[in-house]
């Protein structure tokens, strides 16, 4: 494996899979810690390699980039989420669709979102705590008596189903994007099944050439300006 970063790539970022409401169940986030700040010239990076990822494994024809903003309107934002703005609403070949919010993510707006290390990880920690409580919450509820006891195994036919599309274990591997070799890193405390899936995540990134595409669409949109 070559740590090395890709020509064109000034660092590597973590590309992680979050819950949506979306066709294929998921969005594509990155930089999920790599990097606690970043240029302007670094997030658009980000995006093309979240996109060109979500091409090749999803085979999304055109995935929509949503960059991470404290609100939509233009004017809102860091100057360096809105010089990352306009680098890639100039990109020829990106399919950006402006700026979402925190809860954008959940709702399938976008294939793709970019943000930096710091409010990659803060937003992904913030997910993970959050379910958590909510399954520790409603195992309490169903459990303070008779009558709800019975009530939960009513309720199993939708809450199965409902755990099963938002178990971790869909969602584990974390990839390193922008690296000449494939990295793809899983959560510590992991079960088989959970590993698994960051192996299926390493093998699929493989078998579709990742970096090498990657290594081909920055040099079309980064090294020619």
């Amino acid at each position: 494996m070559n740590s090395k970063t890709l020509p064109g790539i000034s660092r590597s970022a973590i590309l992680g899979l979050m819950p949506t409401r979306s066709e294929i169940g998921h969005v594509r986030v990155l930089d999920l810690g790599a990097n606690v700040d970043a240029t302007p010239e670094i997030l658009f990076q980000f995006a093309v390699m979240g996109s060109v990822l979500a091409a090749a494994v999803e085979e999304i024809e055109s995935p929509k980039i949503g960059l991470l903003n404290v609100g939509v309107e233009e004017t809102k934002g860091t100057e360096i989420i809105k010089g990352a703005a306009k680098l890639l609403s100039e990109a020829k070949g990106l399919n950006y669709i402006g700026y979402v919010e925190g809860d954008d993510i959940f709702k399938g707006v976008a294939d793709v979102v970019v943000c930096d290390g710091f409010v990659g990880n803060v937003a992904l920690k913030t997910v993970e705590g959050i379910v958590k409580l909510m399954g520790r919450t409603i195992k309490e509820a169903f459990r303070k008596n008779f009558f709800t006891k019975l009530a939960a195994v009513c309720a199993m036919f939708v809450l199965k189903p409902l755990m099963k599309n938002m178990d971790p274990a869909l969602f584990n591997g974390a990839s390193f994007v922008g690296l000449r070799g494939i990295v793809v890193k899983s959560h510590g405390n992991t079960t088989v099944k959970v590993f698994e899936m960051a192996i299926k995540h390493a093998v699929s990134e493989v078998e579709n050439n990742v970096p090498q595409l990657i290594e081909h669409e920055v040099s079309r949109l980064l090294l020619k300006n």
